[in-house]
Parts: C-alpha cells; structure tokens; sequence
C-alpha cells in the first residue's frame, strides 16, 4: 500500500531530518504502555525453559485453529515447546504494548498488525525477520500479497510476517435479499444500505437488518467507522496538523452510522465487536453485515454456522469516494527482547508459510484457511472451489483499499481505519469511548464530538509545534 511517508516515531537521542514528529510520542506510547502493565498484569510464565517459547496472540478463529495445530508443529520441532497466552482483541493489545514498548521480555512472538510493525521496527523494538525468511528453504515472502507485504516492511524488509490479512467488505443474505425482492447494487453507497436494512431488520423476531461494531476500542467500532468518515469527506486531522474530529463531514458520517445501528442494528450494539458479529451473522440473526474480509473462514465454514453458502459479498459501502475499506493484517514480530529467536522464527515460519494453508484445510476445513496473506491460496484448486463466491471480492477489496480511492480529503498520517501515529491507540481509544456511549443513547453525537475534538486538539498541536 502506498502511503504519504510515515513519520515513525525514534528513539530520543535520534532525530529524523527533514521529517515532523511529535517530541512526546513515544513517551506517550511508553506512558500508555506502562499503565497497561499495570492494569493487566504479567501474564507469562516465570522460570521458563530454554527452549520454551512464549506466543502472545488474538482470542480469533483463526489463531485458535492455530492453537489446535500444535501437534504438527511439535512433530517438526520437537525441542521447542509453545506457551500461548490468548486474549480478547483489545485486552491483547494493551498486553502486547505494555511488554514490547517497555522491554519487558514476557514473549518471544507477538501478534501485532499493520500499524504497529512501521513504528515498532523504527524504535528497535522488533527483529528484522528479512533474513530469516530469506534463509528459510521454501518461505517465499514474494507470495505475500503486495499491499500487505508492503505494509509490513521498513526500509524494504519485512518486521512482521501475515498471519492472515484482510480488507473489509459487506456481506449479506442472498436467500432473504431473493426473497425480499431486494436487489443488492454492485457499488452500494450507505443511503443504499440504511435503505436496505430498515426494510429488513426485525426486532420482535430479534433479527437485525444490519450488524456493525459499536464496541468501544480503536480495533473495534473505530475500524469500521473511520472508513465511513473518510468516504464522507473526513479527517482526523487535516495536511497542517488541525484536529478535524468536529467538521460537518464527521458529523454527518458519525451521524449515520448511529442512527442506522438505533433503527437497524443488533440488541446491544454498544457492546458489539467483530466476534459478537460473527456469532450473530452466523447463527442467521443478521441480513448484511461490514467488516473484515477474514469473516469469511467464520462465516462460511457449514461446522460452525447456520447461513454456510448463503451469502453473497459487495464492495465496502461509499458516500463521496470510488472505494472504501480498510487493510489489515494480524501478522507475527519477535521482539528485540526476546532469548529464544531461532525457535520463535521455527513457530513463525510453520505458522505463516503455505504448508500450514494446506494443514488447515485438509485438518478443519478449506472454509477454514487464514485469508488474504499469500497469492498461492488463491491457487489451491480445493479452496477455490470453496471461496468461489469470496475469493475474488476479497482480493479487489485489498488491491483497492488504498487513501487516494478511499479519501476525500489528503491526510498527513498513513492508515484507512487508523490513524498511522504513536497517539493513536490512546487517542483511538477515547474517542471510540465517546462514540459507543452515543450508540448506546448515553450522549448525542454532537457531545461525543466535541470531546473527541478536544482530546484531539494536544495531539495535533504537538505535531504542528514538532515542525513539518
């Protein structure tokens, strides 16, 4: 993916000429990362054993199937014993942050994405795993898939490897939509999609016309939410570093995003992140559902849900924009701390190369297979045919989730559904806080707003007072 240059963030005895950066930055993020520490605790196991290594990874599907693998790759290494510790999305971010940004040395892999990997390798926080891949008979980092490759490199090299990536799209009930006689539009807008999911959403017989996150979290509902606000012409903060969290185009998408989840979104959608979506999709208690394209290894496998084969897939929805979307990808680092390398690249390397794309499909099932990391599972003849109706919406949903097609408005940071700086993850947070407490009816979107705006406003500051 190109984006504008990232201004990632260094150590304090380094300086990046010519480039601006927050001077508070990483003090921030080792602020934020402390606290974290202290609220979640320690969470790996003391005294452990030389050739034990300690795996932080995300409580999702598909890093669970992982965990249920292990016997092949205990066969393939026998020395090398793996200790997981497995959390929700937001809890395992904190955790993650508070050990890698302050040294603390409780894991030798993490599980991190996109926007740390850029930030991280540029503090020194995580290896370089160029060389090992490079060194690895049969690794083949050129069948990455190049916007998520790409995403994951500094200066050239890859830091994090993908477990899987995804972007996002929508997906929805096609037997309802035939039924209904509702057809859904090729390139559907979000006046499309409200008009839609009015028609259609239930509540007597708890079914909702739409899901969509409203947990609070900057992975969570700001996920989805920040493609609404680009697509409508909104920014964070605009190319002279003015916080922009209270403009009318904001407004207006944040506007439509809450009253569509009060007319037409599930029970509970202020406490709804991407896992209680899944469940309620696939137990056949939505008609459409936006969010990540790895949805489909949930949502399409017959073992687990109740609308398999049902569903059909559209681009994200727009407003002003060709395209909307995000790119993501949950991806695997070892940090710089770590004692164990050689056996956490052994874990990194069975977990994302194509053998284990195979594993999980002749083990649990094609529908299974981690999405959108390598270009070779597009060419496995036994997913293909069962990825016949998402494969290819995946991949253009990837190839085009790009700033130029997706914003209205330039912006100075990298990112679609995140804002590409250190802040981010505690500046996301508090404004994802204000947005669930207005999908919860506990304040308007005005309010929510205007103190997004105001703890914005320190942020951008820091960055004009920085210098460009």
């Amino acid at each position: 993916m190109k984006f504008p240059p990232f201004r990632a963030p260094k150590p304090p005895t380094q300086t990046a000429p010519g480039k601006p950066r927050t001077r508070t930055a990483t003090a921030k993020l080792l602020a934020v990362a402390a606290a974290a520490a202290l609220a979640l605790g320690g969470c790996a196991p003391a005294g452990a054993a030389k050739d034990t290594i300690v795996v932080a990874i995300v409580a999702n599907p598909q890093m669970k199937d992982a965990v249920s693998l292990q016997d092949d790759f205990k066969a393939k290494h026998p020395n090398v014993d793996v200790k997981f510790v497995t959390l929700p999305e937001n809890e395992a971010r904190a955790k993650i942050t508070a050990s890698v940004a302050t040294g603390g040395g409780e894991f030798d892999v993490v599980m991190i994405s996109n926007y740390e990997t850029e930030m991280w390798a540029a503090n020194g926080w995580i290896d370089n795993l160029q060389p090992l891949a490079d060194a690895t008979d049969g690794y083949d980092t050129a069948d990455f898939i190049p916007t998520i490759k790409d995403a994951l490199s500094y200066k050239g090299d890859m830091y994090s490897v993908p477990f899987y990536g995804e972007s996002s799209f929508l997906v929805y009930r096609q037997d309802l939509f035939k039924k209904a006689g509702i057809t859904m539009p090729a390139h559907p807008t979000w006046d499309d999609i409200g008009k839609i999911a009015r028609k259609l959403n239930d509540p007597a017989k708890d079914f909702a016309g739409i899901c969509l996150r409203g947990l609070a979290g900057w992975g969570e509902v700001m996920a989805p939410l920040n493609t609404v606000i680009n697509t409508y012409g909104g920014q964070w903060f605009d190319m002279d570093w003015n916080a922009r969290l209270n403009t009318p185009e904001v407004k207006a998408a944040v506007t439509d995003y809450v009253d569509l989840l009060h007319d037409a979104g599930q029970p509970g959608a202020a406490t709804s992140g991407y896992g209680d979506c899944i469940t309620r999709y696939s137990q056949g208690k939505a008609a459409m559902w936006y969010d990540a394209t790895a949805m489909v290894s949930s949502i399409e496998d017959p073992a687990s849900s109740l609308v398999a084969g049902k569903s059909r897939y559209a681009p994200a929805p727009v407003k002003d924009t060709a395209a909307a979307g995000w790119l993501y990808s949950w991806s695997l680092a070892i940090p710089s701390t770590s004692e164990h390398k050689d056996a956490a690249w052994d874990f990194i390397s069975w977990m994302t190369n194509q053998d284990y794309i195979k594993l999980v499909g002749n083990k649990i099932g094609w529908e299974r297979v981690p999405p959108g990391s390598r270009q070779s599972t597009y060419e496995i003849p036994e997913y293909a045919a069962v990825a016949k109706a998402y494969a290819a919406p995946t991949l253009d949903a990837m190839y085009s989730a790009k700033q130029d097609t997706s914003m209205v408005n330039k912006v100075p940071y990298p990112g679609l559904q995140f804002v590409g700086i250190p802040e981010f993850q505690d500046l996301g947070t508090r404004v994802s806080q204000q947005i669930s407490a207005a999908i919860a009816g506990q304040k308007s979107v005005d309010e929510a707003l205007k103190q997004a705006q105001q703890y914005a406003e320190p942020v951008a500051k820091s960055y004009q007072e920085g210098g460009k």
